[in-house]
């Protein structure tokens, strides 16, 4: 008599779609976490105080959630012995008005978001509260992170997922930026960045298929409504990934406009929605926040000015090491090989060019977000260029650079944070 088979563990993981790559990606993503979790020990240990930027940001949004004064609007500006918080704090945010130039309120309810369960007399040990005010952009950070190993795998394979998770866990900017180690770049806004632009490309292929496409698309309409909303939320400038995200859905399917402006118009009502109810639908209040909002800086001196240059080169290096060598190497290729210029490599590059240029012209709290953003563009676009460099005869010379590229990116970052400590 045959022996019955009893379905087991991997069998129950093989019918969820859980194999041995999901398993890495989770690994590499809980290293990242202990990197970050590592750093904000560090500060604590250091520090006395919290960072004066956070605890404004935290004060704001926890007098929010607790039914005062709307974030980032003139009633919300306390004096100084009301908030305890130096002077020099405020002058960090662009006012006009009183009016905060370039968040919404979204940017401060999710600074403060883990302390709202909270009673007000809980006062917390300065560890407990570094942890809550990093919570939220610890799962913003996890969740760029997924989504990059997501996208990339679906667009290059396993081998373009492992490069862009590598390149993303262990690079100094992500991690700093969490933990809150240095100028905030706004990873909710990061996040929501490269959530519109693949979110829109995935919509857009969609609509290749004969379906209702307003009601089929709905989870991918309400997705790219988030991430537009966190993206503009959290940084005003950010607006432009809005009209991007139209852009490469006519690009991936210029047959179907209609279902192209229908799906993206009900994303933006979905954003416009959230981004409203960060006012806890005040329609005064949002109205004068919008006109008073930065949306756009430019400033076209920046592009004839060293210091910008200096500042980008700056930031993309001390955010990844490895991406001096691996984005020269990638572009040549790029440009000189015509097999790797096509769509799924061409996206994040010109992505990510853009968002250098618009960090090139910002003032230097708005091109930090700008610069972490294109560095997650750099991550994908990278790892497109190598995972089709893998599968030319060339290919153990390639792996052999490639592996001790990540390796000596992923060591330095690690000795760097032993050497903090």
């Amino acid at each position: 008599m045959p022996e019955v088979h009893k379905p087991g563990l991997r069998d129950w993981l093989a019918i969820k779609g859980i194999a041995a790559p999901q398993f890495a990606a989770a690994g590499l993503l809980l290293v990242y976490v202990l990197q970050c979790l590592w750093l904000t020990h560090i500060e604590v240990r250091n520090h006395s105080i919290p960072d004066s930027d956070r605890l404004l940001r935290v004060y704001y949004g926890q007098q929010q959630w607790r039914g005062g004064a709307v974030a980032g609007t003139p009633d919300s500006q306390s004096s100084e012995a009301a908030t305890g918080m130096p002077s020099s704090a405020r002058r960090a945010y662009r006012m006009r008005d009183g009016f905060d130039e370039d968040h919404s309120p979204l940017y401060y309810l999710i600074s403060a978001a883990a302390f709202a369960p909270w009673p007000r007399s809980w006062t917390p040990s300065l560890l407990a509260w570094q942890l809550l005010a990093i919570l939220p952009y610890l799962f913003f950070g996890v969740m760029l992170g997924g989504s990059l190993w997501y996208v990339s795998r679906r667009l290059y394979g396993n081998a373009g997922g492992y490069i862009a998770l590598i390149l993303y866990c262990f690079s100094p900017a992500t991690i700093a930026n969490v933990a809150g180690w240095t100028p905030p770049a706004d990873t909710g806004a990061v996040w929501g960045a490269f959530g519109a632009v693949f979110t829109a490309i995935a919509v857009a292929h969609t609509l290749y298929a004969p379906r209702e496409v307003v009601l089929w698309n709905w989870r991918r309409i309400l997705l790219l409504g988030l991430s537009l909303a966190l993206a503009i939320g959290n940084q005003f400038s950010f607006v432009i990934m809005a009209p991007l995200a139209f852009l490469f859905m006519f690009w991936v399917t210029p047959v179907r406009p209609r279902a192209v402006v229908a799906i993206w118009t009900a994303a933006v009502a979905v954003a416009l929605f959230i981004f409203f109810a960060s006012y806890f639908f005040h329609p005064d209040l949002f109205w004068q926040a919008v006109l008073h909002a930065r949306w756009f800086d430019f400033e076209p001196r920046a592009f004839i000015t060293p210091l910008s240059y200096l500042r980008v080169w700056q930031t993309i290096a001390g955010g990844s090491p490895a991406l001096l060598l691996a984005v020269p190497a990638c572009v040549i290729s790029f440009l000189a090989w015509k097999r790797a210029r096509y769509f799924g490599n061409s996206a994040p590059l010109l992505v990510a060019v853009l968002l250098i240029c618009m960090a090139l012209t910002a003032p230097q709290s708005a091109a930090d977000t700008f610069l972490v953003a294109a560095l997650a563009f750099l991550f994908v676009f990278v790892a497109g260029v190598f995972a089709d460099l893998l599968e030319t005869p060339y290919h153990l010379f390639v792996k052999a650079g490639l592996v001790g590229l990540l390796l000596a990116s992923a060591l330095w970052n690690i000795v760097q944070l032993a050497r903090i400590a």
